[in-house]
């Protein structure tokens, strides 16, 4: 080392396995994961479960999809290689329940081989528009998730609508929202993030909570649990990719913060607000005086943020509850 100063550890290499869509165009899945994770220090495997030229909300896709013995073909050739070694895995947006099915069956002989290995899930099935839920993937996906994905889960991030399917609870206030947690929890994650909901901000109407718990079994077998909230501000307008980045984001920073989940979600949600602010600043300014911008205009901008990302400014506190 230069100047006699000590020689810096290096840090143990951290490798991911993503199983999520790709597109040619934009920033979703893959596309929104991989970037954050690398800037993060990650070793990022990329398995693209569509190949498609941009996300379904423009006008027009075009692409492929994997299937489930394409995905459990490219697992074989690592495993073959004995390259099928992993810490993370970081699953989003799927279609179709039998190649959900062969990621609960990859992970848990991951989990077999590393007994550390974490599984981050994004459970996508639906939303809420106007306070009325909706699936947008097929109903058959819900048992799978409920009752195969979940229980291997280690970090799950549902929004409300996906917590509510999972648990068939209603939420209605904070009290529920965190025995729908609880719930959670008991299913098997041991970390828990609503990533939005339709509760009332105590900041007011132009502001979104999102509630995160996090549960730890002590050497004793007594269980404790950290639970948080934050309040971010609402950006108009539709963004796609939002919850694959923030997946992602919440892997790194709970690596990093691995007993702090108020520290991670703030860097995560901070992180978010200066990518969403970025893009939608950029995407008016495309679009010109009183015009809307369109789906292109409103790609994330994902590279423009490297900075934010890398190290992102704390401009969202957590509350510890």
């Amino acid at each position: 080392a230069r100047g006699g100063g000590a020689v810096m550890e290096p840090e143990r290499e951290c490798r991911v396995l993503s199983i999520q869509s790709h597109v040619v165009r934009g920033y979703v899945g893959n596309k929104a994961a991989t970037f954050p994770l690398q800037v993060l220090g990650f070793e990022v495997d990329t398995v693209n479960s569509v190949q498609f030229s941009n996300h379904t909300g423009y006008a027009h896709w075009k692409g492929q999809v994997l299937n489930s013995d394409e995905l459990h073909e490219l697992y074989d050739g690592l495993k073959l290689n004995k390259v099928n070694q992993y810490d993370y895995v970081l699953t989003g947006y799927t279609r179709d329940a039998s190649f959900l099915a062969m990621v609960v069956d990859i992970v848990q002989e991951l989990k077999q081989q590393n007994s550390n290995l974490v599984y981050v899930c994004d459970p996508v099935m639906g939303d809420k528009w106007n306070g009325e839920g909706s699936m947008y993937v097929p109903k058959d996906l819900l048992p799978v998730y409920r009752d195969k994905v979940v229980p291997v889960a280690d970090i799950i991030t549902p929004n409300q609508f996906e917590a509510e399917l999972l648990t068939g609870r209603k939420i209605h206030t904070e009290k529920e929202a965190l025995e729908v947690m609880d719930m959670l929890h008991a299913m098997g994650p041991e970390t828990v993030v609503i990533t939005s909901s339709d509760l009332q901000a105590t900041l007011g109407n132009d502001y979104l909570i999102a509630l995160g718990s996090h549960r730890k079994t002590k050497a004793d077998g007594t269980k404790v649990t950290q639970r948080i909230r934050v309040e971010s501000p609402k950006v108009d307008a539709v963004f796609v990719g939002t919850g694959d980045l923030f997946a992602a984001m919440l892997l790194a920073w709970t690596h990093k913060h691995p007993n702090n989940l108020k520290v991670a979600c703030e860097k995560t949600v901070s992180a978010m607000q200066h990518v969403l602010q970025r893009t939608i600043k950029s995407a008016k300014a495309q679009a010109g005086e009183g015009n809307k911008p369109n789906s292109a205009q409103l790609e994330l901008r994902m590279v423009q943020s490297k900075k934010d990302i890398e190290n992102p400014e704390i401009i969202v506190k957590a509350t510890v509850l």
